[in-house]
């Protein structure tokens, strides 16, 4: 099985920034970049990342908001936030060399068992199984286990075949190799059983379960939700929040938004303006509707409609667990946002740039 994955994989290769080195700090970003992100979205991130932090003294020196920048978009800004912090801790503790102990790399924030296993094995050739979600079914077909690969018991027939599979030496190359196999040819759906070096070892082909093995995990309900953001403008400038940490976006900045029941007259602007004080303590005078932005995050399929807003006066203290910020619109593209907040930012700089620009009409919301 090996020496067949292994001249597959010496032939099939992909051609990726990361695998033209061993240095583990680019190792580990882009495993951290990997996570629930696919290969073609990581790459430019990749490389545009280790232009601006080369490595993990720069990582951990730059600004928590320079990071987020730079991640924005790809998703998931926890991993950016730990990656962070965790730049942090090999500074301080380990003179911002990498360590090569297990227990050590698991301690680190935001790295778990695999991503601590991919480290270790593709930087320093430790023998270190891994199991993500292409080597967890591609191992599962293997062994034609239909049981759940996340319980427990799955868990730990699938760890344990990733361990006893590892050759000696060159755990690395054999780790990417298995990754590599799973992505690109024993897909979930219509897997490419004919161009695999495996399929003479594989008991689902041989008995016809691949579309069953492995078990298939319910896909949890889209729940269809409805938010405002309010671009609130005092002069020249534009009110950002900062999210919070128990929120979506966490860290990064955003336009005024609260959850939003669409109405009719003046019930909506009275509503929308109250929403905007109890957020920020300002009071507002609400404006047209800029624009409509549908997107999706996690199981919430979103309707976000974007509000004009004229500053009055500060009605009372902002609340004390939120940040807040008054910025130029040609400011905002220094600004980590969230992507929804982004393309509306584009919107706000877009009118801003506009010579001649004449300020719209007030005008009252359609209920949809």
């Amino acid at each position: 099985m090996r020496r067949r994955l292994l001249r597959w994989y010496d032939r099939h290769a992909r051609d990726l920034p990361w695998r033209r080195t061993r240095d583990p700090y680019h190792v580990w970003v882009s495993e951290i970049m990997l996570q629930q992100t696919v290969v073609a979205a990581v790459v430019p991130y990749f490389q545009r990342f280790l232009v601006q932090f080369p490595s993990i003294a720069a990582l951990a020196a730059a600004d928590e908001q320079d990071v987020l920048r730079l991640w924005e978009g790809l998703g998931y800004y926890r991993r950016a936030r730990q990656l962070h912090r965790a730049a942090q801790v090999l500074r301080d503790e380990h003179q911002a060399v990498f360590p090569h102990d297990a227990a050590t790399v698991r301690g680190l924030p935001g790295i778990g068992r695999y991503t601590a296993g991919a480290i270790l094995s593709i930087a320093f050739d430790e023998p270190q199984p891994i199991l993500e979600a292409n080597t967890v079914r591609l191992l599962a077909r293997l062994l034609a286990f239909a049981g759940d690969t996340r319980a427990a018991a799955g868990q730990e027939l699938l760890w344990s075949a990733a361990e006893r599979l590892l050759p000696r030496r060159g755990a690395g190359k054999f780790n990417q190799a298995l990754m590599e196999l799973g992505s690109q040819v024993c897909t979930p759906r219509n897997p490419r059983c004919n161009a695999c070096p495996l399929a003479t070892l594989c008991p689902t082909r041989r008995w016809d379960l691949t579309e069953s093995i492995p078990a298939a995990r319910p896909r949890p309900a889209m729940e269809n939700v409805r938010e405002a953001a309010v671009v609130v403008r005092r002069g020249a400038r534009v009110l950002l929040v900062q999210r919070n940490a128990d929120e979506r976006w966490a860290g990064l900045w955003d336009f005024p938004r609260f959850a939003y029941a669409p109405i009719a007259g003046q019930a909506a602007e009275s509503t929308l303006a109250n929403q905007v004080a109890q957020q920020t303590g300002y009071r507002v005078s609400i404006g047209r509707l800029l624009t409509t932005i549908a997107h999706s995050v996690t199981r919430f399929r979103i309707t976000l409609d974007c509000f004009a807003a004229e500053c009055i006066d500060r009605a009372e203290r902002p609340p004390s667990n939120r940040t807040l910020r008054w910025v130029r619109p040609d400011e905002l593209g220094e600004i980590p946002l969230s992507t929804s907040a982004r393309k509306l930012a584009r919107l706000v700089s877009r009118r801003t740039k506009q010579p001649g620009r004449v300020r719209p009409r007030r005008t009252t919301p359609k209920a949809p």
